[in-house]
């Protein structure tokens, strides 16, 4: 048998353990009732189950599961079933300070055209905006208690839970939002089940999202 020098063993020793910590917490979501959307398949991920309506895309790493934006304005849509109660967890990336984007909670319908931006919640990605258009705020509805995303290029994640009206987001563990929902700003109304929808804003910054997992709660 060949004998492995010290420092190889030691890199596939770290290799080992890495891979074995995400498989840990891939299982820990799934033993907590999560569903992951972006799905996993033979090692591969797809985008099967979403669709995408409006200018640009999202392009995804088959391999890694990462999803970068080009373009806009456009909505990445989770078309294989809409939520009432749930919890969503995910994770994003700025490419730049001017980085634009969010996720959409409750869209009713089928989008086909940009009508969804009046009747459904977006969660805020944008650390150039204020107060109700920054990061960790309900667009145009409610801003969050303090800007909590990490330095640009760093991942972040959002907690996001909707029962009823009430919305809560939570950024990197603190909580930003604690809200009982009404219509304000744009939003005219609230649905009470709908799509889980990433935006893809412009052509300026791009914009990740990886690791996408929903908890139905009814």
């Amino acid at each position: 048998m060949m004998k492995l020098m010290p420092e190889v063993a030691v890199a596939l020793a770290l290799i080992s353990l890495v891979g074995g910590v995400f498989s840990h917490c891939a299982s820990a979501q799934e033993r907590e009732g999560y569903e992951q959307i972006l799905k996993s398949r033979n090692g591969r991920y797809t985008k099967q189950g979403w669709n995408h309506y409006g200018p640009g895309y999202f392009e995804l790493d088959r391999e890694t599961g990462v999803l970068t934006s080009h373009g806009g304005m456009g909505l990445f849509w989770y078309a294989a079933k809409q939520y009432g109660d749930f919890v969503l967890e995910l994770e994003f990336r700025c490419a730049g300070q001017a980085t634009n984007s969010g996720v959409f909670l409750r869209v009713p319908g089928i989008p086909t055209s940009d009508d969804y931006i009046y009747h459904s919640f977006e969660i805020q990605i944008n650390d150039a905006g204020e107060g109700i258009h920054m990061t960790g705020a309900v667009y145009d509805g409610e801003a969050p208690t303090e800007l909590a995303s990490r330095p640009t290029g760093e991942w972040n994640h959002y907690k996001i839970t909707f029962v009823g009206n009430h919305i809560t987001v939570e950024l990197n563990g603190k909580l930003v939002i604690d809200w009982e929902a009404e219509p304000r700003g744009k939003v005219e109304d609230i649905a009470q089940r709908g799509y889980i929808g990433l935006q893809n804003h412009d052509d300026r910054s791009a914009v990740y999202f990886r690791n996408i997992y929903v908890k139905e709660l009814r």
